[in-house]
């Protein structure tokens, strides 16, 4: 079966067409920004550019504050404080990167943004042919091919991956986040490069991809659960001991310090150049974050109602509301679940794509934040709402990775979808209520959020169950 056949052109043409979609939004948007009081380029952006420009620009209230800086002369008028751009929550290494934003152009980073969405759709088309696909090609071809059969399997294995990559590259989602100048294609191009030296046995690297990935956002630490599985051939462990020996050994000590060290190393130079802002802001900041604000989070209610009032003594919380607005409450059955997934799934190589999408949707469900932004876009008057989610991207990524391998029937597929966009339709339909019309829904909305923790739960179930 041919990508003809198929009705798709060849991947090719797909990366031309990519390219092209991409490029005219970033054109349209420069043009709608300038026309529209309403932007289309996310506020993300500008926060990227003016943290880049104060780095680059240092002053006498905008200079590095790390130890390194502070000792040797002259430095801090040569390196600036990203982190002078309040909101600015994220490696400096990003607004490095978008020096060209201040140097010559704008709008240069929406066009690397972009261009790693490119290289996204290339790596999941690679990953395709080279792993996926031929390990599931191999297993229904019992005997050696005639040479015919073998230009027929081949031609089918292009098809698939095309149409698995075009997926990806034609996701609405991930375009019109890139476009508007988001940055998460740049961690989604770390995160497949990371599997891509993971699944050709490539472990040093991947340890070095992967300690750089968990560097720029710490959720693909939880990654390194998995890894080691199969470093340590967890699949052929037999009883306790020897599962323990499977996940300590030489091989998985080499791949752990590897990562860490890596981490390590980029977080204590950018610690030894912005300091304590760098640390607080990257990390630290997440780790004790309470929004009250509405999200998909089932924890948002719980927030909301022991949050301070702005202005207000201190209030003294018993026993239960330090519970509910400990970190702590939140992050344990987040981290457990994303381990045990991991250790779970994660002891075959070919089921690392897999291990890694169940970690990352059971993260991404019971964060305690999950924010979702409504955007409008339209002109003289006329906006349409778009719904972004970035915390979705993370495991929309992944997807066209093990979609070969779920034995799913049409029906069922449409009923996850359903289920899937119901739940978060609900959700918005509430959260309108709250954000444009001002009406105390909080409870309401939080029920909605916990149908949509339930929803996508019984959707996950239902992938874990149709993998083979």
């Amino acid at each position: 079966m041919t990508s003809a056949s198929m009705g798709l052109p060849s991947f090719q043409t797909i990366l031309v067409l990519s390219v092209l979609l991409r490029v005219g939004l970033i054109v349209y948007s420069e043009w709608h920004d300038q026309h529209s009081v309403v932007k289309y380029t996310d506020i993300d952006y500008r926060v990227f550019s003016d943290a880049s420009g104060f780095l680059l620009k240092p002053g006498p209230s905008n200079h590095a504050q790390g130890p390194l800086a502070q000792a040797i002369p002259g430095l801090q008028n040569v390196i600036g404080d990203p982190y002078t751009r309040e909101t600015y929550r994220y490696t400096p290494l990003l607004a490095l990167l978008l020096a060209p934003n201040v140097w010559f152009y704008p709008a240069f980073g929406k066009y690397l943004f972009a261009a790693c969405d490119i290289l996204n759709g290339v790596l999941i088309y690679r990953l395709l042919l080279s792993t996926v696909l031929i390990r599931r090609t191999k297993a229904k071809v019992e005997d050696k091919p005639l040479p015919e059969e073998e230009k027929a399997i081949e031609r089918e294995r292009n098809a698939q991956a095309t149409l698995y990559s075009a997926l990806h590259l034609f996701n609405p989602l991930v375009f019109s986040i890139s476009t508007r100048g988001s940055s998460e294609s740049v961690l989604a191009s770390l995160v497949l490069l990371t599997l891509y030296a993971a699944l050709r046995g490539r472990w040093d690297a991947a340890a070095l991809l992967l300690g750089i990935s968990t560097h720029w956002k710490i959720y693909p630490v939880v990654y390194g659960v998995a890894c080691i599985g199969v470093i340590g051939g967890a699949d052929r462990a037999r009883g306790c001991k020897g599962y323990v020996r499977a996940l300590l050994n030489a091989r998985t000590v080499r791949f752990t310090m590897l990562s860490a060290g890596t981490f390590v190393a980029l977080g204590g130079a950018c610690y030894l150049i912005w300091g304590y802002p760098f640390l607080y802001e990257s990390y630290l900041y997440h780790a004790h974050r309470l929004d009250h604000r509405h999200n998909f989070s089932p924890y948002f209610y719980l927030t909301y109602l022991t949050y301070p009032v702005p202005g207000g003594t201190p209030e003294q919380f018993d026993l239960w509301g330090r519970v509910v607005r400990s970190s702590l409450t939140s992050f344990v059955p987040q981290m457990g679940l994303a381990v045990s997934t991991g250790l779970a799934f994660g002891k075959r190589t070919r089921d690392l794509p897999f291990a890694w999408f169940v970690q990352t949707v059971v993260f991404v469900i019971f964060n305690k934040v999950c924010t979702s932004q409504v955007s409008f876009h339209g002109y003289t008057g006329s906006y349409n709402a778009l719904m972004i989610e970035q915390y979705f991207l993370w495991y929309l990524l992944l997807l066209p990775l093990i979609l070969p391998r779920l034995g799913t029937t049409r029906r069922r597929a449409l009923a996850y979808i359903a289920v899937w966009v119901g739940t978060q339709a609900l959700w918005l339909a509430e959260a309108y209520k709250l954000e444009f019309l001002g009406r105390n829904v909080f409870f309401g909305l939080w029920v909605r959020s916990l149908v949509y923790v339930i929803g996508n739960v019984w959707v996950l179930g239902g992938i874990m169950g149709d993998y083979s």
